[in-house]
Parts: structure tokens; sequence; C-alpha cells
């Protein structure tokens, strides 16, 4: 909603082709899908093409939005070449499942927002990305909001009972201006 409101033209991915009945089961699809990035990539075409066949899509400026697991793979697209203009993840795992960003080959520019007190994606893990993004030569930028948690950007983040995650309106806010520009 958020996307058309703002005046863009949004197209939500399915990954895993069916609906998680509660967290374990959502965890379980996700490390299937990062098993096989083969589907999870031709899921990702099927939808590119569905998108840029819209005639109000302006298919140079085409943009992907990843929060959590969608983040994960975003990143990992765009270590293997993905060809958009612009990436924003939003506490995303940040470490690579397969081979890190090789020098020329990331296109889009990268916003990567994460909380500064997420046990899920640890300091390290973004200092690492930070480096590989760097030595790809990447347009990047890492955000970092120092209190927020996992899925900051959830308002039932806290009703899911685990204390890595909450929902922190603030650095939702923040994010999220970054994110639309």
């Amino acid at each position: 909603m958020r996307l058309t409101t703002a005046g863009y033209v949004g197209l939500a991915l399915d990954l895993f082709g069916k609906v998680a009945r509660d967290r374990e089961e959502a965890q379980a699809l996700a490390g299937e899908a990062m098993k096989h990035p083969g589907v999870v990539r031709a899921r990702y075409d099927a939808a590119m093409a569905v998108l840029k066949a819209q005639p109000q899509v302006d298919t140079s400026r085409i943009g992907v939005i990843g929060y959590c697991f969608g983040g994960s793979v975003a990143l990992e697209l765009v270590r293997a070449g993905l060809q958009v203009s612009a990436v924003a993840t939003f506490h995303a795992a940040l470490a690579p499942h397969r081979e890190p960003a090789q020098k020329g080959n990331v296109v889009p520019r990268i916003l990567v927002a994460t909380g500064g007190a997420d046990p899920l994606v640890p300091k390290a893990q973004v200092e690492e990305l930070e480096k590989e993004m760097k030595g790809a030569g990447a347009d990047f930028k890492v955000v970092v909001y120092p209190n927020a948690k996992h899925s900051f950007t959830n308002p039932d983040a806290g009703k899911a009972g685990m204390s890595a995650l909450a929902y922190d309106a603030e650095a939702d806010k923040k994010s999220w201006a970054l994110a639309a520009v």
C-alpha cells in the first residue's frame, strides 16, 4: 500500500508458493528456498516478467524491496548480478548464502536498513557486508538504527513472543523515508 500511495507500481512476490501457518513453518520454507536458488530465481524472473508487462511500469526504473527473508533473497540476487535500478532491504540477514558479490557485478544502488539491537543480524555481519560491497565497488548505504531489533518495521513483531523481535516506529518511519527516495 505504501508504494502505490507514493505513486509507485508494486508487485508482491510469493517466494514460497504457499502461506506459512506459523513462524516455524515460515522458517522451514525459507530454509528450503535458500537450498534451491534456481527455484527462487525462476519465481523472481516470472514475477519480473509480469511487472514489466504492465503498461504503467517504467522498466528502466525498477527497484526491489525486501523485508527479512525477502531482503536476504534480494541481496543474494544482487550478488548474482541482478539488473534493477535499486534495492532496499529491511532487517534482512546479510551474510552471503553462496558466493559474495564480485567486483563489477553489482548493478543497483543498495540501501540496507538494519537494527543495532538485532541479535539475528550481529554487528559482525553488518561489517562483513560493508566490506563485501566495498570490495565489489557497489553503490550502497547501510543504516543502523541503534535500538531497533529484528522486524522493526512490523507492528505485530512483538506478538510473536520472541525477544529478538520488536516494532520500532521511529526506525520504521526513518527507514521507509530513505527507501522511498
